[in-house]
């Protein structure tokens, strides 16, 4: 195993004296092209191009002498320092950090970061990055070959975003650009690159925050999930009211619990009714499609989601027809619109679908409609009475069938 080892961050700017007197001493060195390009490389030392950060660990791991690998921006930030240090390779490092080319490019855009959230965008994590963008105000993507600003663009498509997009930062060929989202997939854009995703609605940090990213939607005094409609017109959502079995509280819970919604996730919310499911996904982080045909349906979601601060597209429209156009979800909750949605659902391959039904035939038909095409369904009679606790006498009473249809081939 090396002697030593060091990881050396660079924005750019002169190396610190930490980098020097390790690269100084090196008798291999890691890095990219124009990382041992650098004059402070010593000319004796073994070389090595990072293409493979694995592979130049086990030959770290083999050599006998200092070891200095050279990386952009902070290694320890999305970076090499994970792949160095894991067991298989039993690597032991030193850090000298950077500026992370995440910092760089909030500097460059004069923008405050601790409210923005941070994703690596690669064409396998592409679409999951665009949906933290869909559900987040400010999100800085590192960006890959084939998961660029123009990948990110496209897939945005109906979602109105400001691109800050950072390209080579540090170098000479530094260039910063600001766009609206429609137009970033009419250009090339050189690799690699920072892009800052910037939403319409207002910032999610206050002055006195105390935590690093997107702050958790509580309106004052309002705690609690799967709340009732009074806590959401308490909250600001005048219209806000419930109408039928569908949307009991109880419910509502139960449909949350077996969906799982979290960021990453894209979440369809068809018959989005009083829209508090579709709320109370995207205050779990994940982006929110709620789809309905009714209008005041349409303008009841969005002024819940203006009174939670969350971002929830509100797509106007009747299922299973207006589905055929929607970006691929992963969950998917159908409020309306039986059999023939559930059969439309089930072609998008979600991971999860929820529904309901207010009898046992309704149950079975969708039960049977679900069923199969390598789906398990579940299904459950749930019961809620509403007490009044100064006489201890029912108020109100819902039933209604559960229904819960997971992929079978993502069972653990």
């Amino acid at each position: 195993m090396a002697d030593r080892v060091t990881v050396i961050g660079w924005d750019g700017s002169p190396l610190p004296g930490a980098a020097t007197a390790a690269l100084s001493a090196a008798t291999l060195v890691a890095g990219a092209a124009h990382h041992l390009a650098l004059p402070e490389v010593p000319p004796n030392a073994e070389r090595i191009r990072l293409g493979s950060v694995d592979l130049a660990a086990r030959r770290i791991a083999g050599h006998r002498g200092s070891a200095v690998v050279l990386a952009d921006g902070d290694p320890g930030f999305f970076g090499v320092v994970r792949t160095l240090r894991a067991r298989e390779h039993g690597l032991e490092v030193e850090v000298v950090p950077a500026v992370s080319s995440v910092a760089t490019a909030f500097a460059r855009a004069g923008m405050p970061w601790d409210d923005a959230q941070v994703v690596v965008a690669h064409p396998r994590t592409l679409r999951r990055a665009v949906n933290v963008c869909r559900a987040h105000h400010k999100v800085a993507v590192l960006t890959s070959p084939g998961a660029g600003p123009a990948e990110l663009a496209l897939l945005l498509d109906g979602v109105h975003r400001t691109f800050v997009i950072c390209e080579e930062l540090g170098s000479d060929r530094e260039r910063v650009t600001v766009l609206t989202s429609d137009k970033a997939a009419d250009h090339t854009w050189r690799d690699p690159n920072v892009v800052i995703v910037i939403g319409s609605g207002p910032e999610t940090t206050a002055s006195g925050a105390w935590i690093a990213g997107r702050q958790p939607a509580y309106p004052q005094g309002m705690r609690g999930w799967a709340l009732p409609a009074q806590a959401y017109r308490a909250a600001g959502a005048e219209r806000m009211q419930e109408s039928g079995e569908g949307e009991f509280p109880g419910l509502r819970a139960a449909q949350l619990a077996r969906l799982g919604p979290r960021t990453g996730d894209l979440l369809w919310d068809i018959g989005s009714g009083s829209g508090a499911l579709a709320v109370e996904a995207a205050r779990f982080g994940a982006a929110v499609l709620a789809v309905d045909a009714d209008p005041a349906a349409c303008a009841r979601t969005e002024a819940a989601a203006r009174a939670f601060g969350v971002p929830v597209q509100v797509v106007r429209g009747s299922a299973p027809h207006i589905l055929e156009r929607l970006p691929e979800p992963d969950v998917v909750r159908i409020g309306g619109g039986g059999v023939p949605v559930a059969r439309a659902v089930i072609d998008r391959r979600p991971e999860r679908i929820v529904t309901h039904a207010s009898n046992r035939d309704e149950a079975e038909a969708l039960g049977a409609a679900l069923t199969g095409n390598g789906y398990t369904v579940e299904c459950s009679l749930l019961q809620s009475v509403d007490l009044d606790t100064e006489v201890w006498t029912e108020r109100e009473r819902s039933v209604v069938f559960l229904l819960s249809a997971g992929r079978s081939d993502l069972a653990p």
